[in-house]
């Protein structure tokens, strides 16, 4: 299985997309920053966010402005995934 089954930025869904947009726009955000720039609700971004992390374009971390939120951001294999994709560059 030559990477047949390796999922990629393309086959997420539109909500991923859009996440991982508002993150390539606004940088590091929390999961309630992420909730308020693209007016998804909690549940959807929640699990935009677990598809995101599971191809490696974002990364999880504590925030310690406080503690009972996480912040997230794009890997460096963001560049790789987004030169890969169809989606346009927000260069």
């Amino acid at each position: 299985m030559a990477g047949t089954d390796q999922e990629s930025l393309d086959d997420l869904p539109p909500s991923a997309k859009l996440v991982f947009k508002v993150l390539e726009y606004n940088g590091t955000l929390t999961q309630k920053g992420i909730v308020e720039e693209s007016m998804l609700s909690a549940r959807t971004v929640r699990y935009a966010l677990e598809r995101l992390e599971t191809i490696g374009v974002v990364d999880e971390d504590v925030y310690f402005a406080d503690a009972r939120q996480n912040i997230y951001e794009l890997t460096p294999e963001a560049d790789n995934a987004l030169e890969n994709s169809e989606l346009p560059n927000a260069d």
